[in-house]
């Protein structure tokens, strides 16, 4: 007790003590609301729909279909997923998400393979467990439609699916084959071929910020591995005739133009956990033409950097408090505090 009523005492005789602790929970509290919630609203308020060419149907313009694209996602499980790893990468998936919607209001949200990161071998326990975190960072109202294809780390590989695994995936995600809406029409593939790209032979001639590094573009793709082969995707142009063809697996972008002018659009990953500057693309369709653009998120680097500066600015602040700064520090610390207080 005697310790106590000591060191009240102390604190009392030090009325800047307060002031420095104010000062630095205002700091604290304003570094992360800024790289935890409104960065998000500051960096994706830049991003913008793209204008497509609308022209009049019987006296009435076509209608645009406003839809986000973004892809592998890869929610951690049981097995690799630490908690720490989890709570950061999932927040900020579930910041950028939430701020898209209110900010871009998209009609319809396609999410490109690979949701989870442990699919292919979780427990029936764990596989809920999964389905209910996604359900809560992605959830969204009921004038917008969310529609998921299957990854191969949801199902497995094509030499790990068992039917168990696909229903198990239909069962929360349906498993309708054919999406339609206001003239635009979308085909889900079937579980072996829904995630990966159509053959390419490496990225060697993809190029932008959010490509794959230099040093990984040369190195070939392996057919039904890294891209489905070149037999399947010749089938799939054939057979579909798609005006444009969507694309996750590979976490990174890339623009491809296959025979007959069919280009090819891989969306990069939406995670921090396997890129540094995830992005997403938006899109406005019609029945007759598409534009398309990419909006990119917060960087990670930036972030931790913001946080590096911030606890740099708490250490100079109780140094400067304590009188421990070097002496030419100090010196001009006090002039700028005499400067202000005039």
């Amino acid at each position: 007790m005697a310790l106590v009523k000591w060191g009240l005492r102390r604190w009392n005789s030090h009325p800047l003590s307060r002031v420095l602790l104010l000062k630095l929970i205002v700091v604290v509290i304003s570094v992360l609301l800024f790289c935890e919630y409104f960065i998000y609203y500051l960096v994706i308020f830049r991003c913008r729909w793209p204008e497509v060419k609308t022209q009049a149907h019987g006296g009435r313009q076509k209608p645009v279909l406003k839809a986000m694209f973004l892809a592998d996602t890869h929610l951690l499980g049981e097995i690799r997923g630490h908690w720490l790893d989890k709570l950061r990468r999932e927040w900020q998936m579930e910041r950028a998400f939430q701020t898209a919607l209110r900010l871009l209001q998209p009609e319809v949200i396609f999410i490109l393979g690979d949701i989870f990161d442990e699919g292919k071998w979780s427990t029936a326990q764990a596989w809920a467990d999964d389905v209910q975190r996604f359900q809560k960072m992605f959830r969204h109202g009921s004038h917008v439609q969310l529609k998921v294809v299957i990854g191969n780390h949801d199902i497995g590989f094509h030499y790990q699916m068992s039917k168990y695994r696909i229903k198990r995936f239909e069962k929360v995600f349906s498993s309708e084959r054919l999406f339609s809406w206001k003239g635009v029409n979308r085909c889900r593939l079937p579980a072996s071929v829904k995630h990966y790209p159509l053959y390419r032979a490496s990225d060697a001639n993809c190029s932008g910020e959010d490509a794959a590094p230099p040093e990984e573009r040369n190195v070939p793709f392996k057919e039904k591995y890294d891209v489905l082969s070149r037999e399947a995707s010749q089938k799939l142009l054939w057979w579909l005739q798609p005006r444009l063809v969507l694309s996750g697996h590979t976490h990174s972008a890339c623009e491809v133009l296959h025979p007959g002018g069919v280009p090819e659009v891989s969306v990069p990953s939406f995670s921090w956990r396997n890129r540094n500057n995830p992005s997403f693309i938006m899109g406005s369709l019609t029945s007759k033409d598409y534009a398309l653009s990419k909006c990119y998120l917060p960087n990670e680097d930036r972030v931790l950097a913001a946080y590096g500066a911030a606890a740099g600015c708490l250490v100079v602040l109780v140094l400067a408090h304590l009188e421990r700064l070097p002496s030419s520090f100090l010196l001009g610390w006090k002039l700028c505090r005499m400067h202000t207080r005039r």
